[in-house]
């Protein structure tokens, strides 16, 4: 199974981490474990083109909270 893990990185002009957090959940992300601030578990192996498609919905969701982020997924 896939797991999708995001870092993110704040501005302090930026939106809040709660604002931040309910944003990510309401794409499917839940806090994370180990280190990392928040995991997406897809349920089955997601191909490289899924994992795009959905660092494309983090930057829509993102857009303009002046945070940047990081993802790596892992294959179970």
């Amino acid at each position: 199974m896939t797991q999708t893990f995001l870092l993110l990185q704040f501005n302090s002009e930026g939106s809040s981490y709660s604002e931040v957090a309910e944003v990510l959940e309401s794409v499917g992300f839940r806090t994370g474990e180990e280190g990392y601030e928040f995991v997406y578990d897809w349920g089955r192996q997601a191909s490289v083109r899924e994992t795009l498609e959905l660092a494309d919905r983090i930057q829509a969701a993102l857009k303009g909270s002046r945070v940047s982020f990081r993802i790596e997924s892992t294959e179970e």
